[in-house]
């Protein structure tokens, strides 16, 4: 059954990809120019979001160090090689979504945590196949800390030699191979598993961009503080 697009409950898709790619928040980062005030966002937000995304560009370098994390290494991120868009930052909210929504914009990349002073956490992700393959409003239904990785039978069907990750035969276990990495949130709509995944991944240079495979990834760092940021039955909107 092929789902309805969703609609935004206070700005329309034309004008939250508009937000979006006009790079509000890369103005934000440099410290140069205003941002465009969005989503109900005060000049004093706008001002005090400046502020803390100064603070966050000054320890980027400590953000995406390495880390020991539940006993595996999680490299450090060569954050001068990133496009600053897709580094974690503060952006005044251009979704209109309650505080605690998720909403992944596969357009331009950007995953979205709507918070309660009219600001949003913005994310860098990377897309894969299954990132476009799926879209409309659900729940993280859970999350789990380094996932064993099981692909699904209709990714064995295509590639066969995945058949010995198979979940009858235990999947991959949790470490650097592991295509879910870190962390993994999973997304049920309606009490049925949608497939789709939150998750990390080592591989920094696949973020902003569309890749074979996989659904939404965040860079490791990342994803773990998305988790540590949303409960169980966060809701989620993807565009």
């Amino acid at each position: 059954m092929k789902l309805r697009q969703p609609t935004l409950s206070r700005v329309s898709r034309r004008k939250f990809l508009s937000a979006a790619s006009l790079g509000a928040a890369s103005a934000l980062i440099s410290g140069c120019t205003a941002a465009p005030i969005r989503g109900g966002t005060t000049p004093a937000v706008a001002s005090s979001l400046m502020d803390r995304n100064r603070a966050i560009n000054r320890n980027y370098a400590s953000a995406y160090a390495a880390v020991v994390d539940e006993g595996y290494e999680v490299p450090a991120v060569p954050v001068t090689k990133i496009d600053k868009r897709y580094l974690r930052q503060i952006v005044p909210d251009p979704t209109g979504e309650r505080p605690g929504t998720i909403v992944v914009d596969t357009a331009d990349h950007f995953l979205y945590l709507v918070r309660s002073d009219g600001s949003a956490m913005r994310y860098g992700v990377g897309l894969g196949r299954a990132g476009f393959e799926w879209s409309g409003r659900a729940v993280v239904q859970w999350k789990r800390k380094r996932p064993t990785w099981t692909p699904p039978a209709t990714m064995i069907a295509r590639e066969p030699h995945l058949e010995k990750y198979s979940a009858a035969n235990g999947g991959i276990a949790p470490g650097l191979n592991n295509p879910l990495g870190a962390r993994a949130l999973y997304i049920f709509q309606n009490g049925v598993d949608t497939l789709y995944r939150l998750h990390g991944t080592p591989e920094w240079q696949s973020i902003g961009k569309s890749v074979s495979s996989g659904c939404v990834r965040l860079i490791n760092q990342d994803v773990m503080d998305l988790y540590d940021r949303v409960p169980n039955r966060t809701p989620i909107l993807v565009m």
